[in-house]
């Protein structure tokens, strides 16, 4: 059976999108393609809410915990297997689901991203180390001498993204301003009622993050950040990003006790999960908003339409 589009579905941290895009993968015969920064990181399962292997036996998963924390993915990188992952699901008759909470990563799929040039790993390298060792602001300072437009975008406190803006100044000899004024090409088309949002109500999001931290610490969340800290990796790298990695690395080496490390971690996942919700009204209002409790009767309802144009 041959489906005409894939299906996209974002939504904030803990809004049920994954267990939407299971659901269908399993009705349609479809791969689940994770859209999500963080899980693409193979030491984090539990602290990211990566699928579970008991998921993975559902049904085929792709672009999960495939790269090392000590690698720094990117969005082109991601935007280049997505491309070949969802042509792979495509040809072999099975509906591509991409799920995730990454706006940029959606961002690349249905937009395409500007047409940087690869920058040298030993440039990466580079500006990581002084991200690390002078910290983002000093990084920023430096910008502005050398870039004062692209300085003028970002934050002093948003190392990731003054460290591109270095990066890419030093291997093209062009600000990444100029860059991103060239359009890129989509990988993917939207079409109407492909393209879902899952968002719970407030309240209701609130809980569910709680929630899911205190289930991600029964399942080993601590141990998994244990492991990662042993690799001793820069600070400045995604995967020690993640969210939890820090209020938990603290309660190990003994600045938080257990309580105050939980509720550290709970408020930055809420306080991530309210920005990625201004990020999705703000750039996928034309997609299709369901709640939470609306995605088993949605999920028969899109099943039901897409057997009916098979």
């Amino acid at each position: 059976m041959t489906y005409p589009a894939p299906i996209l579905i974002a939504g904030p941290t803990a809004s049920g999108k994954s267990a939407l895009a299971l659901s269908l993968a399993e009705r349609l015969g479809g791969i689940v393609i994770n859209a999500d920064a963080m899980q693409v990181y193979r030491e984090l399962r539990v602290l990211t809410a990566r699928p579970s292997e008991d998921d993975e036996r559902r049904a085929p998963h792709r672009l999960y915990g495939h790269v090392p924390g000590r690698e720094a993915y990117s969005a082109a990188r991601y935007a280049t297997e997505a491309r070949a992952t969802i042509a792979e699901a495509e040809a072999a008759g099975r509906i591509p689901i991409v799920v995730g909470g990454t706006g940029l990563y959606f961002k690349a799929l249905v937009e395409g991203l500007s047409p940087v040039p690869s920058i040298p790993e030993s440039i990466r390298a580079h500006w990581r180390a002084r991200a690390s060792e002078e910290g983002a602001a000093a990084l920023h300072e430096m910008l502005k001498a050398r870039d004062p437009e692209m300085a003028a975008r970002l934050l002093p406190t948003d190392p990731q993204r003054i460290v591109r803006a270095l990066e890419v100044l030093d291997a093209t000899g062009i600000s990444l301003a100029r860059w991103q004024e060239q359009p890129g090409e989509p990988v993917v088309a939207v079409r109407e009622g492909h393209a879902i949002v899952v968002s719970p109500e407030r309240d209701e999001l609130r809980r569910r993050c709680d929630a899911r931290f205190d289930a991600m610490m029964d399942a080993g969340a601590l141990d998994e950040v244990r492991a990662l800290l042993d690799q001793k990796l820069s600070p400045e790298l995604p995967v020690m990003r993640a969210l939890g990695v820090k209020p938990l690395a603290e309660l190990l080496v003994g600045r938080l006790d257990l309580e105050a490390a939980a509720e550290a971690a709970k408020a930055e996942t809420r306080q991530y999960a309210k920005r990625q919700l201004t990020w999705l009204r703000r750039n996928m209002i034309t997609w299709k908003w369901i709640d939470t409790q609306e995605t088993e009767s949605f999920a028969a309802s899109l099943v039901d339409f897409i057997k009916s144009k098979a």
